[in-house]
Formats: structure tokens, sequence, C-alpha cells
């Protein structure tokens, strides 16, 4: 299914042999869990851009055009990201589940960190740092309990939801 998906979206996209490549960057998610109420339900698949670990900020490489010039650009606030979990002994461990998780990045590198995270004791998000929240607070596990992520836990940037 994903590969017909691929190559449906690259013939849409006019993206002539770019399916291999298409399959490299794009990637479809099924989103598990209430978290991301009311945006994003659970059983429902959204297209991701993938973005290559430890490296989400660093621009388009120039002389490239169209979809594949975006792949790596900064993660925005707001944008809906994918974070790979981590495990003991590599930063911050994330509770169990799935290997993914998927979050809205409510603060970036630079920007001031928001009410009620005080305790964190920075004021500016670090560079290399993002503050996640799922859209559902009260059924959510994000940075009030994790903290600040590193960026390098991000995998992919959602683009849009697929079964709207």
């Amino acid at each position: 299914m994903t590969a017909v998906l691929l190559v449906l979206l690259a013939s849409a996209l006019g993206v002539g042999g770019g399916v291999v490549a298409a399959g490299r960057t794009l990637r479809v998610v099924e989103v598990h869990g209430e978290s991301m109420e009311p945006g994003l339900w659970s059983g429902d698949r959204v297209l991701v851009r993938r973005v290559r670990p430890g490296r989400p900020g660093r621009p388009g490489r120039p002389g490239r055009s169209g979809l594949f010039a975006r792949r790596v650009r900064r993660v925005r606030r707001g944008d809906v990201v994918v974070i790979s979990r981590v495990g003991p002994g590599e930063g911050v461990a994330l509770d169990g589940g799935t290997n993914l998780v998927i979050k809205r990045a409510a603060a970036v590198a630079g920007d001031p960190i928001p009410p009620g995270f005080e305790a964190l004791g920075e004021t500016r998000v670090p560079p290399g740092r993002l503050l996640v929240l799922g859209d559902n607070p009260s059924r959510s596990t994000d940075s009030r309990q994790w903290g600040l992520l590193p960026e390098s836990r991000i995998t992919g940037v959602v683009l849009r939801r697929l079964n709207a």
C-alpha cells in the first residue's frame, strides 16, 4: 500500500523518476493514542517528510528545487513532528510504547520558554533543543514530563493527514 501511495504521490507531484527518492524522503505514519486530538485521531495516517537524524536545522541544499529541496528545512514552531524514542543512557528517556511519537513543536531554538515551564531553568530554548506538546494536554506525555528534547530526535515533519 505504501509503495502504491508513493507512486501516486510522485505522479501527482510531477516527480519523474523520483519514486525511489520519494521513498527515502516521505513515509506514512499511523497515529496511535489520544495525545494529538482533536487535530489527529488514533488511526489517522499522516504523510511525513523525513529529516536526517541529528540535522533537522540544516537548510535545503542550494541548486535543488521542488519537493526534495525542502526536505531538511528548519522545524518551525507549530509544526507537528515525529520524534524517535530515546532509551536509558541516551539523554531524555521517553516512556514506553512504539518507537515514534507525534507531538507539536511548541517552541524551537531561540524561542522564549512558554509560561509554566520555569522549572526548566531556561528563559529561551537553547540551540539544538525543542519543546514539544500534545494537542490534548490531559492525555499527553510531552515536554511537561520530558523537558526540552534534542533536535536530533526529530525524524520527520508531518505534511498532511491522509484520511481526511
